[in-house]
């Protein structure tokens, strides 16, 4: 079983598109998108479009959820910077009706029944449950880093009966096991903050005896990013962060 895990793609349509020039996304079993799929870069529709031609298993993240306040006629209480602001109404403003009916399907976590089959047999040899959560199985905003501490990862290993949880948010790539439970982030797709401002995302197969994650780092077309941030005037301190690989407000 071969899965494509994603994250936080906040709306980089040409990271996705470097994501489908490095691998055969075809030879995938699963793609699985742990939400944040919007705002920040300015490709909505076209993120959305990848999601559906890919049969990604799509959640929503916070970002996502308050697009879906935008667009519902709601107004938005956070964030106050209005510099974070208008890369939100803008992003509500430009989606189309497919989109905002993809966005709106969609919900806050998932889980999935694996089901292994022996390569001789017909019947089921062996089932895993894997999670999808935004930010951890507690909390759709708790932030799991790399080095939050495995006390934490404990608890959370405690209030789940899954075997993988796949998690997204913190932009932090990892995979810890902790009592038996894989705990996997695959960083952002479309906004990393660790001063390398390439995509990040990870692969995960699973057999009957083992569960491999390998995490990726790879380029991908920056300036069409840059230039689409400045053709729509949006505010140039996000065009710097695409570049830097940072986050500076």
């Amino acid at each position: 079983m071969r899965i494509l895990l994603i994250s936080d793609i906040h709306g980089n349509y040409p990271a996705l598109k470097a994501i489908d020039q490095r691998l055969n996304t075809s030879g995938f079993d699963y793609i699985i998108n742990s939400g944040d799929s919007l705002v920040y870069a300015p490709f909505p529709n076209e993120t959305v479009s990848w999601l559906r031609a890919h049969q990604a298993i799509s959640i929503l993240g916070n970002t996502d959820q308050k697009v879906i306040k935008l667009i519902s006629g709601k107004k938005m209480k956070k964030p106050g910077n209005p510099e974070k602001r208008i890369m939100y109404t803008t992003t509500a403003e430009a989606l189309d009706d497919a989109g905002r009916s993809y966005l709106r399907s969609l919900t806050t976590t998932t889980k999935l029944k694996i089901k292994l089959r022996h390569p001789e047999k017909t019947s089921p040899k062996h089932q895993v449950k894997l999670g999808i959560f935004h930010g951890s199985p507690a909390d759709h905003d708790e932030f799991l880093f790399v080095d939050t501490p495995d006390s934490r990862f404990l608890e959370l290993a405690g209030l789940t009966d899954c075997q993988i949880v796949v998690t997204g948010h913190s932009h932090s790539p990892y995979h810890k096991t902790l009592a038996n439970v894989h705990f996997i982030n695959p960083g952002s797709v479309g906004r990393m903050f660790d001063g390398n401002p390439s995509a990040s995302f990870a692969t995960l197969e699973i057999s009957e005896k083992t569960i491999t994650v390998q995490h990726f780092r790879i380029a991908y077309a920056i300036d069409k990013v840059v230039m689409k941030i400045r053709e729509n005037n949006l505010p140039e301190i996000y065009a710097t962060m695409y570049q830097q690989g940072k986050k500076l407000n």
